[in-house]
C-alpha cells in the first residue's frame, strides 16, 4: 500500500528506531512499512495516524478510491 510514512518520519527528524518505539513495533517493521513490503493492520494504521496527528487517509493511499 502506497504511503507517506518515510516522508513524515524524516520531517520529524526521527529514526526508524524512534518511530518503531513510538508505535510499539520493531525497526524492521517500520522498514517493511516504509518500503511497502508490508501493509499495516487497521490498528497499526490508526496508531500511525495518531502519532503523526493526521487522518489515516493523509498517510496511506486508498487503492480502491476512484
Amino acid at each position: 500500500m502506497k504511503n507517506r510514512l518515510k516522508l513524515l518520519r524524516v520531517e520529524r527528524g526521527w529514526t526508524q528506531e524512534q518511530l518503531g518505539q513510538a508505535l510499539g513495533v520493531s525497526r524492521q517493521a517500520v522498514i517493511a512499512l516504509e518500503t511497502e513490503r508490508h501493509d499495516p493492520s487497521l490498528d497499526l494504521a490508526y496508531r500511525i495516524a495518531a502519532v503523526f496527528d493526521r487522518p489515516v487517509e493523509d498517510i496511506f493511499e486508498n487503492p480502491h478510491a476512484a
